[in-house]
């Protein structure tokens, strides 16, 4: 049910030229880790799936997308929709619809320009390839945020491919929390649509009388990381708080999670946030950060490279260049935090778990690179 479940039952190899095999060994809890930068020269990478055929396909939030294969590096993807790349807005996240191999069909989400400044965006193509080229066809905006402006922060954003045929995106609040409580905008929300863009039936309020139909929560602040958790069984997510108060969630349908009503953070000017930590009639954390990491990209490991994680979350942190590993009980409680490779490879944006067990990262830099995790020992 995420994009980030393995399409093949096939074992991804170490791939990329020697020039780029920069390899640096971690010790960790349980084991020896191994990094290994298979791809740089990146853009600001921003989102990664796995394609069919030992191949991966990667956002730059600049507005390219780009192939990875044994070959290296592709040149940009033609046909990709002009994005508003300021800011943290542009080319987001990207996912690979579970028909891909019949359909060619891909997702991703963006700053989409318009009418008043930007809004989130989720858009779907097909991925042509003739060669060594690739294009998008039939794209085609299958959700954009109501209200656009000219801020330039908290557009989400994560995309995750249900197995019922629905996907999931999350949104931001742009900067405005009160726009985080307004039930009929799209900021600050986990969105649900089906794959054409119409709404669900078992949506919270698919006649739109309570709240906006596409919404499936609200009350988030910025969300950056979303997965599917076998563990749980649900939806989970990761979002920057203020200063402190970085949550991770399991959003449920029409249920509000609070921001900026209550969190565990603080203003940036020192000043209290809302009414404190808890009220009636909002959610708490399953966990929160304070200070602050600020989480972008989230997996629940699975596979079978790194047995001692089974069933851990996995996050990647941008402010303090790390990977936390969220170590939980059969139930999917939480139990300690692990961090690893702290600011050694720079600021973590994706989380990534290969077909082989593996786990890929990207780097959110000028220079960005996929980092491929192995067993080091």
């Amino acid at each position: 049910m995420s994009n980030h479940t393995p399409l093949l039952a096939l074992m991804f190899a170490l791939v990329g030229s020697p020039a780029l095999a920069e390899t640096q060994t971690f010790n960790t809890q349980d084991l020896t880790l191994r990094a290994d930068v298979i791809a740089d020269g990146l853009d600001h990478p921003w989102g990664l799936d796995f394609l069919p055929g030992n191949e991966a396909i990667v956002t730059e939030r600049s507005g390219n997308i780009r192939i990875f294969s044994q070959d290296g590096l592709s040149d940009p993807v033609m046909g990709v929709p002009k994005v508003a790349a300021r800011g943290q807005g542009g080319l987001l996240d990207i996912a690979v619809a579970r028909d891909f191999e019949r359909s060619g069909t891909i997702y991703f989400s963006f700053s989409e320009p318009g009418r008043g400044g930007a809004g989130t965006a989720l858009a779907r193509a097909r991925l042509v390839r003739e060669g060594k080229a690739a294009r998008l066809e039939d794209v085609q905006v299958i959700f954009s945020m109501s209200r656009k402006t000219g801020a330039g922060q908290h557009f989400g954003s994560r995309i995750v491919v249900n197995d019922d045929g629905t996907l999931f995106v999350t949104t931001g609040d742009r900067g405005d929390g009160d726009r985080a409580q307004d039930m009929h905008d799209h900021a600050g929300a986990v969105i649900r649509i089906n794959a054409d863009g119409s709404i669900p039936a078992d949506n919270p309020s698919p006649d739109g009388k309570a709240m906006a139909p596409e919404i499936w929560s609200k009350g988030h602040r910025n969300l950056q990381g979303a997965t599917y958790d076998p563990v749980l069984g649900a939806l989970i997510t990761v979002e920057h708080g203020a200063q402190g108060g970085d949550e991770l969630n399991r959003p449920q349908a029409g249920k509000n999670y609070g921001w900026p009503v209550i969190t565990y953070g603080r203003d940036y000017s020192g000043e209290k946030i809302g009414v404190g930590t808890s009220a009636k009639g909002y959610e708490q954390p399953l966990y929160y950060w304070d200070p602050s990491i600020a989480p972008s990209g989230l997996a629940s490991y699975q596979g079978d490279m790194f047995p001692e994680w089974k069933g851990d979350l996995l996050v990647g942190s941008l402010k303090f260049e790390l990977l936390s590993r969220l170590d939980r009980d059969a139930k999917g409680n939480v139990l300690d935090e692990e961090r690893m490779l702290d600011g050694a490879l720079g600021r973590i944006r994706d989380v990534n778990v290969a077909p082989d067990g593996s786990v890929w990262l990207l780097t959110d830099e000028n220079n960005g690179a996929i980092v491929r995790l192995s067993r080091g020992d």
